[in-house]
């Protein structure tokens, strides 16, 4: 029973640290509308701040929290110099670009945090009066994770009473209802915004500041805690407090108790009860139903038309350099090309359903790692024929995608971009833990092409002839009947509803369509390489897709095939020249980008060349 009794209040410790960030990350979307995925960053930072008070000063008992304070507040006035200095610049912008803009905070965050603190972990003091454990049923219990017990419940009252007590958190909790209507009535949106990212950005440096003396300070917890702060958030309803503390709660407690339980299966609890809680309940425990309303400065999208002349006398000759490359190329840039074309191939079919139909999905490397599992493990077991595994790679990325696709068509917005990350990482928790068949992070190796393909060059034309054919078949697609309904569908479901168009269905029909394509990619790529690893269907993986749409331009159809070549082609450049800041570079390429072309390179051209008469 003791043992039972330890476990739960651990479970409760691990709950308030998460709900610090959590509820941060609540109130910064509940406001500004924004997923920062940035938040993440804030948290290490305040550890890291945390830790150099903690060890310059060596401060007593009450200097320690004092120190913790003030490490949060330092994280709050970079999170208030991230508003002011960029996001301020583009609220105006599509909510996407400004999810990218915050990825591209987090590469920037990580070289300055490496510059500063080095790559080796550091292992944070005691705090001090708190390092002993007390013994509760007979078994021993840090006396810090006690002070943790109390520090969430504490917060929690605080932040209710600012919310509920002061002229401020009225405005906060108006414009979590109603920023417009916040802004009509004469409020300084601008100024509230700022003092909203202040004090969610606080609250995150604080909740990685606490953690010092539980596991110290490294490079990898932006990322390895922003997925659970993401899960906590949507299950408890976007811009609830109270939501995201009792969603700490139950995640805390199930990785106490998850870990004893199901121990090959923690990686996968938390997101399938995020999937469980958002089919149950599609806006979370305690949130409300999004309301669905276009960006202020989004314009409508404009029809997809047929490529002119100009553009396929500029596509002709691209293939024409694509074939005669490998006449003048190295190895090097021959299996740079190869890179690309996949990635060109895994935008596509990312852009098929984010751009005409309209379904943001963050979790689309699940069916590319699907389809590059399928061939790697039908090889390794099998020793199938490299052509038949490529044959069955869609076919299992395509079940997949019908599997899940068809639980997500049924939500919308934030939330099914939050249930389709679930269903991805539910993919990669099995593949990383499931070690006795998929080999977890060690990866399937010596997955090779078959013989007739084994020269890089001929592998080379290989991937450009599929990835063309696929390319051309996903873009001819939506001038089919299909692709008018499925456009009809995102332009006005309701419309589309009322005249006997089948809206779900036809959304379900284009996520399997779209998750075989990206399948097939994955398949190219495990051949490409002769290997995958878990990576393949990480978060890092899909968000790296999202970019490419974007980057390249997301009302356009060709922008996804430019992202992809410029993003992979200029992270391959800065990482392979030994740049030692290369991910500050790129994080600073995307946001110029973002900033200066919101509509992404693609559509900068077309709005900047194309003749008046053919924009209308």
């Amino acid at each position: 029973m003791g043992f039972f009794v330890i476990q739960f209040l651990t479970g409760l410790a691990s709950a308030s640290s998460l709900f610090l960030i959590a509820a941060g990350l609540s109130i910064i979307f509940g406001v500004s509308r924004i997923l920062n995925f940035a938040h993440g960053s804030l948290y290490m930072l305040g550890a890291y701040i945390a830790y150099s008070l903690l060890t310059y000063f060596n401060p007593g008992p009450i200097g320690f929290w004092v120190a913790l304070l003030g490490a949060a507040a330092a994280v709050g006035l970079v999170g208030v110099v991230i508003e002011m200095g960029l996001l301020r610049r583009i609220y105006q912008a599509p909510e996407l670009f400004q999810l990218i803009a915050t990825f591209a905070v987090i590469l920037i965050i990580s070289d300055l945090t490496r510059l500063i603190w080095g790559e080796i972990d550091l292992v944070g003091p005691r705090a001090p009066g708190l390092s002993e454990a007390v013994m509760i049923l007979g078994h021993p219990l840090p006396q810090y994770d006690l002070a943790l017990i109390v520090l969430g419940p504490l917060v929690l009252g605080v932040t209710w009473l600012i919310f509920h007590r002061t002229r401020w958190g009225t405005l906060v909790r108006a414009a979590t209802q109603d920023r417009e209507m916040v802004g009509a009535l004469g409020v300084d949106q601008a100024k509230l915004f700022t003092s909203v990212f202040f004090f969610g950005a606080l609250l995150a440096g604080l909740g990685g500041a606490a953690q010092i003396p539980k596991g110290g300070a490294d490079l990898l917890m932006d990322f390895n805690v922003i997925a659970e702060a993401f899960v906590i958030v949507v299950i408890g309803g976007m811009g609830s407090i109270l939501g995201a503390f009792l969603a700490a709660i139950i995640i805390g407690e199930l990785n106490a108790f998850g870990i004893l339980i199901f121990p090959q299966m923690t990686l996968v609890l938390m997101f399938a009860v995020m999937a469980i809680v958002l089919l149950i309940r599609p806006w979370g425990l305690l949130g409300r139903p999004e309301a669905v309303s276009r960006a202020p400065g989004e314009a409508p999208e404009p029809p997809l038309r047929p490529a002119t002349a100009a553009a396929k006398s500029f596509f002709a000759v691209s293939v024409l350099a694509m074939v005669v490359v490998p006449l003048f190329g190295n190895f090097f840039d021959i299996a740079l090309l190869i890179e690309i074309f996949i990635f060109v191939l895994f935008a596509v079919s990312l852009h098929f359903i984010m751009g005409p139909g309209g379904l943001v999905s963050f979790g689309h490397a699940a069916y590319y790692g699907l389809g590059a599992y399928t061939s790697a493990l039908l090889v390794h077991y099998l020793g199938t024929p490299m052509l038949a595994a490529m044959v069955a790679a869609p076919i299992i990325a395509g079940v997949g995608a019908m599997v899940f696709g068809w639980f997500s068509v049924r939500l919308s917005g934030v939330y099914f971009a939050m249930l389709t990350l679930a269903f991805a990482q539910i993919g990669w928790s099995v593949v990383f833990q499931w070690s006795e068949f998929t080999y977890g992070d060690d990866g399937v190796l010596n997955i090779w092409p078959a013989d007739f393909l084994s020269s890089k060059i001929a592998y080379y034309y290989f991937t450009l002839i599929l990835v063309g054919l696929a390319v051309w078949v996903l873009r001819r697609t939506l001038f089919t009947p299909f692709g008018y309904l499925m456009r009809a569908g995102r332009d006005s479901p309701l419309r589309a509803d009322s005249i006997g168009i089948d809206v779900q269905r036809q959304q379900w029909l284009a996520f399997i369509f779209a998750g075989m394509f990206a399948g097939l990619g994955g398949s190219l790529y495990v051949f490409s390489k002769g290997s995958v690893f878990p990576d393949q269907m990480a978060i890092p993986q899909s968000i790296d897709g999202l970019m490419m749409v974007l980057l390249g331009g997301v009302k356009t159809l060709t922008g996804p095939i430019v992202g992809a070549a410029a993003l992979t082609g200029l992270t391959d450049w800065l990482s392979s020249n030994e740049i030692w800041f290369w991910r500050s570079i790129l994080g600073c390429v995307i946001l110029a980008l973002v900033v200066l072309f919101p509509q992404g390179i693609v559509g900068f051209v077309r709005d900047r060349y194309q003749p008046a008469e053919a924009k209308q």
